[in-house]
């Protein structure tokens, strides 16, 4: 039998439960992308899936549990679309499917954007994570390019120099796709640069 999930708080909940939480954070990502993290409030999610305010604190305590449970379902979104969850290991070249997932789920990167930008502030509550997740990406990096080109790429720069260039490139498109759509394609830029990653360096 399976065990029914805990929230935050220690309170299991069946389907139902299960089934308002996704809600609840769904309403999240839409408020904190329009209003980023500080100027959003419980009040303001909970009036979006019909709780009251003590409502949604039986599901998510804290406004800052709310905020993780948010990072961690769009963490658990994107590994669902990935190359592991079908059996297969990520390669460079078909990373562009994570940012094709991610180009049709715009409130998503929205939300993120917005949390991202925010985080760097002192004691924010998403800071760890940030940091955590960066430092746990560019090391997933690292690997994937190592195993395409080994220690070193086609254009002299090792597999450690590579992967956080990478990492900010995935990332800085998603900032300039937000502010102009229309100007910018989010995949067909990545596809650019990845095909740059494994041209020769001139002689």
């Amino acid at each position: 039998m399976t065990a029914m999930p805990i929230s935050p708080n220690g309170v299991r909940h069946g389907a139902r439960g299960q089934a308002r939480r996704e809600e609840i954070l769904r309403a999240a990502i839409e408020v904190i992308a329009e209003r980023g993290f500080r100027g959003s409030s419980i009040a303001a999610v909970a009036e979006k899936v019909g709780l009251t305010q003590q409502g949604l604190l039986h599901y998510f305590p804290t406004k800052d549990e709310l905020l993780i449970a948010v990072l961690r379902q769009r963490d658990e979104w994107d590994t669902g679309d990935s190359p592991e969850a079908a059996g297969n290991a990520w390669t460079v070249s078909n990373l562009s499917t994570l940012v094709e997932a991610n180009a049709a789920r715009p409130e998503l990167i929205r939300t993120f954007s917005a949390l991202l930008g925010e985080s760097v502030t002192e004691d924010h509550p998403a800071g760890e994570y940030f940091h955590d997740r960066y430092r746990g990406t560019r090391a997933d990096m690292e690997a994937i390019l190592r195993r395409e080109w080994g220690e070193r790429l086609p254009s002299g720069l090792t597999a450690a120099e590579a992967a956080p260039l990478l990492v900010a490139v995935m990332d800085g498109l998603q900032f300039q796709w937000l502010h102009e759509p229309d100007a910018v394609d989010l995949v067909a830029s990545f596809r650019a640069f990845v095909g740059l990653l494994g041209l020769r360096a001139a002689e």
